[in-house]
């Protein structure tokens, strides 16, 4: 590799700078002034927020970055992305010019749907910052165990922050779960051009900023003045034009720079016209250097941002608070409302015109530029980031066994069931065991995962002993903290969780090594992280939620920890295959295909709703058969005879009861079924691919029935189906849909109370009369 001078090399990442400006303002114009509006709706784009990051972003990529580090990008510097792609060949035209439009170029950085090299999905603010934090201790837990492959250098994880994002709760729980981990190598970039989406950011922010950084170990560096401003401020009197610009506030400072230099003329001869240094000052200066002076912040000058990143050398967390200007080097820079504005056609025509871009090469790389393209050329393939091209690892699946142990306990609930199937992989000394890592929110032992944690202990940089244990106290748990331990216990925050497991469940793409996440909460407290959920599936993360207890059937606990939509968060969200079994050995069976499923390229993240409601386990070997009908989503506990009129259908915790109803409903209505469902999630989204494939014309389209037709159809066409779960009914009544069969749908749709099971199944109509009852009033 070529050692440029540092002049040289100043000098090309000014004109890559110029270039990647250039490039994503006009993305953003073509797609909103340019290409076809058939819909007339505002395609929109951030022209204002890619220019404040122009700089910070060239210095990266181009020069600071090396292949092991990873990126989450500002969502509204997406076209600053792209336009870097391009320059390095990972990006086209054909995706540029199609930017927020089917099958080009996304809004916002996306792994599953851009083409380029995409490290983190961003765009639900904060997310993607926080996820820097959660991958660095993936990094951490991988190179401490010796997963990585032995030649692979630690990164680090660089989050480029909008300032607004830091009005983000979730950021704020990570900082202090990053502290508690000890977290590392990792750089957190705030573009802090003191704008947001309706005006400009409270002045009184940056005061605060670097202190809580500080407050949780890390380095706080802050790019605050050009060299431009700190050659001025060396001058006599300079020291007065510092302390007006500190003093500015921040909507004075944003008008002045959309004001331009007659603006700034006037305010500093009125407010500092006493000083002889600032008044021969202005007279070196005309209205343009003037303006370009006073708009020297360092975050949008490339030597001061290259100082300080390369300053850095050592692991510790570091806070960039990069003082930039929202617009900069755009027409509208500084206007309080440049948030989402565009420029105009004429404003363009200017811009393009100070860019020196004739007309027809617009997407040219290297058009307007003062340095021969082969040197740009050169340049770019020597930059250390693009050194290795795309940069998205692989690793291989790991084996999962033909069947996880089964417990053969003759009472258990689910949750009890998936701690012993946990506790016995752990006794193992397998490459599925050492592949496992848990995850919770300060709920391991309530979930049943305090066995799992006393074999294989929990994780952290250095060893720290259990202070109990040390002093003789007798405990069930052994919470001794080592590098070798495989559960990485969090704070009481579901986002936090959901975050963890995506870094977790993206180890394979990110750093070479497979992991096999699995994370515990609560199920009702799946709604509080459900943003974050969100992001992970988004991202194409695979990890398994094991969520329990769920619903009224946690009788004793109330309302406030019953949960009753969470099968419709199952059922409707992407990326998340969800499952309740109501047995152990159904259970057993879903875990062993979850791992499995977890790693397959079409696969997903896995979802289990268990329950802390002890059921008498049934004795019964499953077959081959059924063990696939429970992974494909439900089976018959009792078939109905052909032509039956009546089915009960269930799921979950409240089987027993549906059983017992079964028991009486046969004798007055003989050949009635017994339908228990393992997941309606399955069961849907089956049963609509099917009916996509059957109006598809290609003769080798599968044609066959979806699982769900195959059980409904023994039962005659107005057959009438009671369903039955201990959760929102609406997670079952689409099974009338499936072949047009009446349905009584029987859950749970408000609040619960305290009580016992008893009580609780006969006031919310889950217990076998209402079941019964509900039979009789679909005659």
């Amino acid at each position: 590799m070529t050692t440029l001078a540092p002049v040289q090399r100043l000098r090309l990442l000014r004109e890559l700078e110029r270039k990647v400006l250039w490039l994503s303002s006009w993305t953003i114009h073509h797609a909103n002034h340019i290409r076809p509006n058939r819909d007339g709706l505002k395609v929109g784009g951030h022209q204002a927020s890619c220019a404040s990051l122009a700089t910070v972003m060239t210095a990266l990529y181009f020069s600071v970055l090396k292949p092991e580090d990873r990126v989450a990008v500002k969502p509204h510097a997406s076209p600053v992305f792209h336009a870097i792609q391009y320059l390095f060949g990972h990006q086209t035209r054909e995706k540029l010019e199609r930017f927020r439009g089917l099958g080009g170029a996304q809004s916002y950085p996306s792994r599953t749907k851009d083409v380029d090299d995409v490290d983190f999905s961003t765009g639900s603010v904060g997310l993607g910052v926080a996820m820097t934090l959660f991958s660095s201790i993936v990094q951490d837990y991988v190179r401490l165990k010796q997963l990585a492959p032995a030649d692979r250098p630690t990164g680090r994880m660089v989050a480029l922050v909008g300032d607004a994002e830091l009005d983000e709760g979730n950021i704020f729980e990570a900082l202090l779960e990053g502290w508690k981990h000890d977290v590392r190598n990792l750089w957190w970039v705030i573009d802090y051009n003191r704008q947001s989406l309706d005006g400009v950011v409270n002045d009184r922010l940056f005061g605060r900023i670097g202190e809580m950084f500080e407050l949780v170990g890390w380095r706080v560096v802050t790019l605050k003045y050009g060299k431009l401003l700190e050659t001025v401020f060396a001058q006599p009197d300079g020291e007065h034009l510092r302390q007006w610009i500190d003093d500015c506030p921040n909507s004075l400072y944003s008008a002045l720079v959309f004001k331009g230099g007659a603006g700034w003329r006037e305010a500093l001869t009125r407010d500092l016209n006493q000083y002889p240094g600032i008044r021969r000052i202005l007279e070196q200066h005309d209205d343009a250097s003037l303006h370009r002076l006073m708009t020297n912040l360092a975050g949008n000058d490339m030597q001061a941002v290259l100082d300080a990143f390369e300053d850095v050398a050592d692991d510790t967390p570091t806070c960039f608070i990069a003082y930039t200007i929202k617009g900069q080097g755009l027409p509208f820079a500084g206007h309080k409302d440049n948030h989402s504005g565009l420029m105009t056609v004429d404003q363009m025509a200017g811009f393009k015109q100070g860019m020196a871009i004739a007309d027809g090469q617009e997407w040219d790389r290297f058009a307007g530029l003062s340095v021969p393209p082969a040197e740009l050329e050169a340049f770019l393939k020597e930059a250390p980031f693009n050194a290795e091209g795309r940069r998205r690892t692989e690793a291989p699946a790991v084996a999962i066994p033909a069947a996880l142990p089964k417990p053969n306990d003759r009472d258990s609930s689910t949750q009890t069931g998936f701690g012993k199937i946990l506790n016995s992989i752990a006794a193992e000394d397998s490459e599925l065991s050492r592949r496992i890592v848990t995850t919770s929110p300060d709920v391991s032992v309530s979930t049943n995962l305090g066995a799992w944690i006393n074999r294989r202990g929990l994780f952290g940089h250095t060893e720290a002993e259990d202070v109990f244990r040390e002093l003789k106290v007798v405990s069930a748990q052994l919470w001794r903290k080592t590098p070798r331990g495989q559960h990485i216990e969090l704070g009481i925050a579901e986002n936090n969780l959901f975050i963890q497991l995506a870094a977790l469940g993206l180890s394979h793409e990110l750093f070479g090594t497979r992991l096999l996440p699995i994370g515990t909460l609560y199920d009702p407290f799946i709604a509080r992280g459900l943003d974050a959920l969100n992001y992970a599936c988004y991202q194409d993360a695979r990890f398994m939620i094991v969520a329990t207890p769920s619903g009224v059937t946690l009788a004793p606990e109330g309302g406030a920890h019953q949960s009753i939509h969470t099968p419709l968060i199952g059922i409707g969200q992407p990326g998340l295959l969800s499952y309740e079994p109501a047995y152990v050995d159904e259970l057993a069976v879903l875990m062993r295909f979850g791992l499995e499923h977890m790693q397959e390229p079409k696969g997903s993240s896995i979802y289990l709703r268990l329950s802390t409601r002890s059921l008498v386990q049934p004795e019964r070997t499953l077959s081959a058969q059924q063990q696939a009908d429970i992974v494909d989503g439900g089976y018959w506990y009792a078939a109905p005879e052909d032509g039956a009129d009546i089915a009960i259908v269930c799921m979950g915790a409240v089987t027993p009861e549906a059983i017992a109803a079964h028991e009486s409903v046969v004798k007055d209505f003989a050949g009635a079924g017994l339908l228990v469902l393992t997941s309606p999630d399955r069961l849907h989204a089956d049963w609509l691919a099917a009916q996509r494939n059957r109006g598809r014309t290609a003769g080798s389209v599968d044609r066959s029935a979806a699982p769900v037709e195959r059980l409904l159809a023994p039962l005659s066409r107005d057959a009438r189906l009671v369903t039955l779960l201990d959760g929102h009914p609406l997670a079952l009544s689409w099974l009338g849909g499936v072949r047009g069969q009446r349905v009584v749908p029987l859950g749970i749709e408000s609040f619960g109370q305290s009580g016992d099971i008893p009580d609780l199944y006969r006031a919310y109509k889950l217990d076998a009369a209402a079941i019964i009852d509900a039979v009789a009033r679909s005659i």
